[in-house]
């Protein structure tokens, strides 16, 4: 996996805190990359802003003990970060607001010692806006690219988060998801991502889409860094209803991958997640044959999701955006030109040039219509149950199964600003996203140069056993890995292909 040569990668003792040099020389390694390669060289448009106090929290964290101390980690610009920056995820709408308030998430990853770098770019309203959108592009930071391939699609929306941490622009990323907006930039930048059980990771001072799906996750370039990560993350937040079970469900993730074994371990593959593309198809069979040599037990299954739980699942997220983002906004402590979804709509129209230049916001204007409650709720429980009972549950229960498996995503697409994102329906993320479920995915190789990661689906607050297959996985992948090229994919060198 790709590491950047400017910067120190830091490998603290557990016991010891780490020094202030040490935490300063990673940092200033990972500024510099940002500077050589976000808005310069190969213009990644990864990152939105960078943390003018980075220096002085890596002289902090000096001072704390333990193996997050002095990391630097580029946090998704829907989460809130204290200090000067916005939170504007994506839009002309939120460039000034500034809360000088830590999300929960990022205050535990700030005890832990981690060094925020500064903010990432996203699909603008973390993908919610419009039907026919690029993934990657915000009117605030531009079209993000992807560091394999840079007129290819880093996926979205923790498309600057993915495509960062590919470029070794930070040590890891966090991302948001509500429907593989981690997963899904991570497969197709080459990246581990974990998509947690909802209600493990508090969402308070996180821009909503929903509540029902809403969690964020960490990227980074090994299971055991999210591990790490996830350890640090999870938690109870009386402010976040979801995560009242957190504390008692919590692990320390990193421990639990101690030991980490396939062996006797069935797993579903989901044959009919995977697409036509035969070389994706190629490349699986290779990660299943992987799975086996290192003693799991791989058992095709024959399912295709109801098409009901799409359809329902998209009723239960405009519902719930207008709900939860009107109260987000209106709860803003500063001076911002939106307090709802209304406004934000009405913000559009009078900036079009720079808001709407490339595509609209007709699942915005939805969402302000759809009120029905009553549907809302049915809308719910149907595609809750589609999912999770009748999904994943019974997956799991009636083929005496760990987990299921299958490609996260389709090689990266063509970056279209005209007519939006040309993605291949690859993949089984909706199933983990709408149950609730953790998802995982890990690299497994690549198709012409470009990454495609490899899934692993859980059961309800099984995330500490998804992470260690995960990890077992890792250790046991023969396909090679792509490494970024910083070129238009047209321009990669032949050995490079495939």
């Amino acid at each position: 996996m790709f590491r950047p040569a400017t910067a120190a990668i830091i490998v603290a003792a557990a016991t010891l805190p780490v020094t202030a040099a040490q935490a300063q020389t990673a940092v200033d390694g990972y500024l510099a990359r940002i500077a050589a390669f976000n808005h310069t060289g190969p213009q990644l448009n990864a990152v939105i802003a960078v943390d003018p106090d980075a220096t002085g929290a890596a002289e902090a964290a000096r001072r704390i003990a333990g193996p997050l101390a002095g990391r630097p980690v580029l946090i998704k610009d829907n989460i809130e970060v204290a200090g000067p920056m916005a939170t504007t995820a994506g839009s002309l709408a939120l460039a000034g607001n500034v809360t000088g308030r830590d999300a929960p998430l990022v205050a535990a990853l700030r005890a832990a010692g981690v060094v925020i770098l500064g903010k990432t770019n996203l699909s603008e309203w973390a993908n919610i806006r419009s039907s026919q959108s690029s993934s990657g592009w915000s009117a605030v930071g531009g079209q993000t690219r992807n560091p394999h391939a840079t007129d290819r699609s880093p996926c979205g929306s923790s498309s600057g988060s993915g495509a960062a941490v590919a470029a070794g622009m930070a040590w890891a990323a966090i991302g948001t998801e509500t429907d593989g907006s981690i997963t899904c930039p991570a497969s197709m930048n080459g990246l581990v991502g974990f998509k947690p059980t909802v209600g493990l990771v508090s969402r308070t001072h996180v821009v909503p889409i929903s509540h029902s799906q809403d969690t964020a996750g960490p990227m980074t370039t090994s299971v055991h860094d999210a591990a790490l990560l996830l350890t640090a993350m999870a938690g109870s937040d009386a402010a976040d209803r979801a995560t009242a079970e957190a504390d008692r469900r919590k692990t320390d993730y990193v421990a639990a991958l101690a030991g980490a074994s396939l062996k006797g371990l069935r797993i579903g593959v989901l044959r009919k997640s995977a697409g036509t593309n035969p070389k994706v198809l190629a490349l699986f069979d290779h990660a299943l044959a992987d799975l086996r040599a290192a003693g799991a037990e791989p058992v095709e299954i024959d399912y295709e999701p109801d098409p009901a739980m799409a359809r329902d699942e998209l009723v239960v997220m405009l519902y719930e955006l207008r709900v939860d983002l009107d109260a987000y906004l209106a709860g803003l402590p500063g001076p911002v030109p939106v307090r709802s979804l209304a406004d934000v709509i009405a913000f559009n129209r009078a900036h079009a040039a720079q808001e709407l230049r490339w595509f609209g916001q007709d699942l915005f204007e939805t969402a302000a219509k759809t009120t029905d409650a009553a549907a809302y709720h049915q809308a719910r429980a149907n595609s809750l149950r589609l999912a999770g009972k009748d999904g994943i549950d019974r997956l799991l229960s009636e083929h005496h199964l760990a987990l299921l498996v299958a490609p996260t995503a389709a090689p990266a697409w063509p970056i279209d600003l005209v007519t939006g994102d040309h993605g291949i329906d690859v993949g089984a993320g909706s199933l983990p996203a709408i149950a609730g479920y953790p998802h995982l995915t890990v690299p497994m190789g690549a198709v012409e140069s470009l990454p495609v990661g490899l899934s692993f689906i859980g059961a309800a607050w099984d995330d500490a056993r998804v992470l260690a297959a995960g990890a077992a996985y890792e250790a046991a992948r023969t396909a090679p890995l792509a490494s970024p090229t910083f070129k238009p994919w047209q321009e990669r060198a032949p050995d490079q292909a495939d």
